[in-house]
């Protein structure tokens, strides 16, 4: 590989490239002159070694594993949804060309025995009306005007789309609006219109970087307060269905069980109307000790549906 991207190379620079000793590049130079690889030696000071004008491996340095990979790693319905099913479909077919013939079923087989499906249970995917054209305005760098339906209301944005997550079956825009960067659910997007305008992308944006710290960032700031329950041991179990931060949480302040097998934990909330839901998925294996606003919210709950079905 090095041959091919560098053209003619000495073996004193081939060897410290590749940290090794002179005599291992030329014992391998032999080992792959013996597998068919055309290097050619020339002599001299300016000499080295060089590969055969034109000549190229067909799959640079592809090992199974990751020809493996390649299959497993190509969603194939993501793929459709930004428009590119026919282009993955291709690229698959010429990789399965290229690849010798002892690896060809391997990565065949890769994608009859694992299948990933990115959306949670009892869900549908998030519609995806405007993926394509949102698509082709990241790759192209081109500005965006769109109409946005916020919890705040519908709001207009012109924005420098910088990149397109998929988390959990929904797609979200990282778009650049003056000097930050906000999150566009592209569900909520009503309409939009890409313009001829060009933006220059931020130098040293990392999108999975950004990613990662305004997912935790937003989680944080989300968890506002913390309540105390008393919990079953069916319904410590249950909180995990509440989420990793609650299950943690609770799991880390359980305290040792009461004569019922009862424990007292401490989950993080985000509002006394949000946490009064999610305690009520629980039912009647845990009881909220404080605080005493979110007990009053469940009591006011519970006696509503009790009137609703007194009859």
């Amino acid at each position: 590989m090095l041959l091919q991207t560098r053209g003619r190379v000495s073996a004193q620079v081939l060897a410290e490239a590749l940290e090794v000793s002179v005599r291992t590049i030329h014992r391998d130079v032999d080992e792959l002159s013996a597998a068919g690889v055309p290097i050619w030696a020339d002599r001299g000071r300016l000499g080295g070694f060089q590969l055969q004008p034109g000549w190229r491996t067909k799959v640079d340095g592809l090992t199974a594993p990751e020809a493996q990979a390649m299959f497993l790693g190509g969603l194939p319905g993501p793929a459709s949804e930004l428009g590119l099913g026919e282009a993955m479909a291709s690229a698959q077919l010429k990789l399965l060309a290229a690849l010798p013939d002892g690896w060809r079923e391997d990565a065949r087989r890769v994608s009859a025995r694992f299948h990933l499906d990115p959306i949670d249970w009892y869900r549908g995917p998030s519609a995806t009306d405007h993926l394509p054209a949102i698509a082709q305005a990241v790759w192209g760098e081109r500005r965006v005007a769109l109409r946005y339906e916020s919890w705040k209301g519908e709001v207009s944005r012109r924005v420098d789309p910088l990149g397109l997550v998929l988390k959990a079956g929904i797609w979200y825009l990282a778009a650049q609006v003056g000097n930050g960067v906000r999150t566009y659910r592209l569900s909520n997007i009503l309409d939009l219109e890409i313009g001829d305008e060009s933006f220059e992308r931020p130098a040293g944006f990392d999108l999975a970087a950004w990613w990662q710290a305004s997912t935790k960032r937003f989680e944080k700031e989300l968890a506002v307060d913390t309540a105390q329950l008393r919990v079953s041991a069916l319904g410590l179990k249950a909180l995990r269905d509440l989420g990793a931060a609650v299950a943690q949480a609770a799991e880390a302040s359980a305290s040792a069980p009461d004569e019922s097998g009862w424990r007292r934990v401490t989950i993080p909330i985000e509002s006394i109307p949000h946490a009064a839901a999610q305690v009520l998925r629980l039912g009647a294996q845990a009881e909220v000790l404080k605080p005493a606003a979110l007990r009053r919210a469940l009591v006011e709950r519970v006696s509503a549906i009790a009137a609703l079905y007194a009859d």
